[in-house]
């Protein structure tokens, strides 16, 4: 892996002032947005392979990109299934990471997770853990609502449930993120810096070797951790 990545350049220097406000929005008014028949169609593709392999606890690993986190994942939560979900077909035909024989409790799917997530919610599927890990950041002052936590996506994303964790290389991408699941939940979320013992992604890895800061939030949302099912874990 070459440790040639650039740093995140932006003129945002803190959390977007217009956050709040955009959050409260979006829980305030239902995303109406059609969603297509081929989201469908994979939807239910994977809610049949993941029934068939015995409806285990279930992780989404959110733009899974080629898939090298669900495999991390799979590995390390054996016990659960794990559904990698991204819009390219190009990254999900890679098949550079994955070893031979898959494992039994994992799945890669092409899906847009606009239309992933609120079938999800649609469905009653509860999340056992959910990963965003270093998305697209955005660093445009006027590129917050293509930010997951500006999108109007984002309240299914926190009514999923489980441990959601989001990490990126860019530190105001999750001070925003931890700002807006604390708005929704009432619940005290930080950004922290983080130093993984094991790279689960090509970007993280890259980042990592290029000397960059990392940085993460996580959650145990109320709906699991009240139920005492849920513990955030060092992963």
């Amino acid at each position: 892996m070459h440790a040639n990545s650039h740093l995140i350049i932006s003129r945002q220097h803190e959390a977007h002032q217009q956050l709040n406000a955009r959050v409260a929005k979006h829980a305030a008014h239902a995303f109406q947005k059609p969603i297509t028949d081929y989201n469908r169609a994979a939807f239910q593709h994977s809610m049949t392979v993941w029934q068939q392999a015995g409806a285990k606890p279930l992780i989404l690993d959110a733009a899974c990109g080629v898939g090298l986190s669900t495999l991390h994942l799979a590995a390390q939560f054996p016990d659960h299934f794990v559904i990698g979900v991204d819009q390219s077909a190009d990254r999900i035909a890679r098949n550079t990471h994955w070893p031979h024989a898959m494992p039994s409790n994992v799945l890669r799917l092409r899906a847009d997770l606009v239309d992933y997530w609120r079938l999800l919610l649609q469905s009653g599927v509860a999340l056992a853990r959910h990963y965003i890990l270093y998305p697209n950041p955005w660093p445009k002052i006027g590129h917050l609502a293509r930010r997951w936590h500006g999108h109007p996506v984002f309240p299914t994303i926190v009514a999923l449930g489980g441990v959601l964790e989001c990490r990126s290389n860019w530190r105001i991408y999750v001070e925003e993120f931890a700002a807006g699941l604390q708005q929704l939940t009432q619940q005290t979320v930080a950004c922290e810096g983080y130093a993984p013992a094991q790279t689960i992604t090509p970007f993280e890895q890259k980042y990592q070797a290029s000397g960059h800061a990392l940085w993460r939030c996580q959650i145990a949302l109320a709906s699991t951790r009240d139920a005492g099912k849920i513990a955030l874990s060092e992963s």
